[in-house]
């Protein structure tokens, strides 16, 4: 698990202090060590808890506020100040930063803003190899056509991840029409998408975690909204607030994809890390993997980030060679899974994951190198002999048709 960061809160204004608590209590990346009430008595606060970071609101008075950052800073040096304020006047930030603030945030918080303020702070104090903080995994799983199985792709995904205790897990259902997610985990959702939509001008971490379903492997999730005429009240606006505030909340983040492609579905792309874009070996499926990569090439940062899955091999006599599949799409295949139908069929119809239908099974180890080849060390993503690994076994591909290189 990522190291947690200790916090502390001053602000005087009772009404912003609590708004700033109901957004930091929300995260898992953060601990809210104490909060103060007043200026004068934060110091003190500050020298008995000793929290990596110290927040301060200046609006209520910017002098008295400036003075304490100077002071913290100067008594404090293992403290990082972090100033809170609803102005972005220029001067005001600059002599906040003059007096030792690390970072500088504004009100109403934008949750990507604050996470983004955070990590670099936990970067600096607390480092890594790579010289970067943990964030959340974002994962989205596309499918080259309908019934390809891509949602069970992604929801026995979501619950092998969440088997391991250091994981926080949720699966959104992006499917606003017919997705299916629910059903895969024999769950009834109280709350859905269109209840976070509904709220989105208030949302905070409380809110959206009222508005998932836990599964008992661990998994939560955020499912479709139940009537058809709701799907037009969720637009990629709200997703990528919704998205921000899963990322800073969850260490994994599963998106399950419509087949239409709508500017929610783009939405998610955008924000995922990997994108696996399930197909099968006929020649309709192939073609679409070459038209949505095309396609993908078109919005910056997503054809880079896909890994075309192939599912159901060994279906039948007439299914294209994996030779000629290669060549159909361009690229390399990132891992192929074996057809199951009975045992799929039982665990959708059950609502039961592979992990607890049936796990010994073929797929459910396939799915189980999956997570480990996405998530796990890239020594496991070079060695496994299901990953069809390419440039040395990086796993990383490119899938622009030949014809189409420059």
């Amino acid at each position: 698990m990522s190291t947690v960061l200790r916090l502390a809160i001053v602000d005087p204004n009772d009404t912003t202090r609590d708004a700033l608590k109901n957004v930091m209590l929300g995260m898992d990346i953060v601990w809210l060590e104490a909060e103060c009430s007043r200026y004068e008595f934060f110091a003190d606060v500050v020298g008995q808890t000793h929290p990596d970071i110290g927040v301060i609101a200046v609006d209520e008075d910017p002098d008295k506020a400036l003075a304490l950052i100077e002071t913290v800073s100067q008594d404090c040096p293992d403290t990082s100040v972090l100033v809170v304020s609803s102005s972005t006047d220029g001067p005001l930030i600059l002599r906040a930063m003059r007096a030792g603030a690390k970072e500088f945030v504004t009100q109403p918080i934008v949750v990507q803003d604050l996470v983004a303020a955070l990590e670099r702070l936990s970067a600096q104090k607390n480092g890594s190899k790579d010289g970067k903080s943990r964030s959340s995994r974002v994962i989205a799983v596309a499918g080259a056509t309908g019934g390809v199985g891509s949602t069970s792709i992604a929801v026995n995904l979501g619950c092998a991840l969440a088997q391991d205790e250091a994981n926080s897990v949720v699966l959104v259902d992006l499917d606003l029409a017919l997705g299916d997610a629910d059903v895969f985990l024999d769950t009834i959702p109280d709350y859905t998408l269109l209840d976070v939509a509904q709220n989105i001008s208030r949302l905070d971490f409380t809110l959206l975690k009222r508005s998932l379903t836990k599964h008992p492997s661990g998994l939560y999730l955020l499912p479709r909204p139940v009537q058809l005429q709701d799907v037009e009240l969720i637009t990629a606006d709200n997703m990528h607030r919704v998205f921000g505030l899963l990322k800073a909340s969850f260490s994994h983040m599963i998106i399950d994809l419509s087949k239409s492609y709508t500017q929610v579905d783009m939405a998610g792309l955008e924000t995922a890390n990997d994108v696996l874009l399930v197909s099968q070996l006929d020649l309709p499926c192939l073609r679409n993997v070459v038209r949505l990569m095309m396609s993908f090439g078109d919005v910056p940062g997503v054809k880079e980030k896909v890994k075309v899955i192939i599912n159901r091999t060994g279906l039948g006599d007439g299914q294209i060679s994996e030779k000629k599949a290669k060549e159909t799409i361009g690229g390399e295949i990132f891992m192929n899974f074996p057809n199951d139908y009975r045992t799929m069929v039982e665990m959708r119809n059950n609502g039961v994951p592979l992990i607890d239908h049936a796990p010994r099974a073929a797929i459910t180890q396939h799915i189980k190198i999956l997570a480990e080849a996405l998530c796990g060390s890239e020594e496991s993503l070079g060695a496994s002999p299901l990953v069809g690994a390419a440039n040395g076994g990086s796993g990383w591909l490119n899938f622009w048709p030949a014809k189409s290189k420059r």
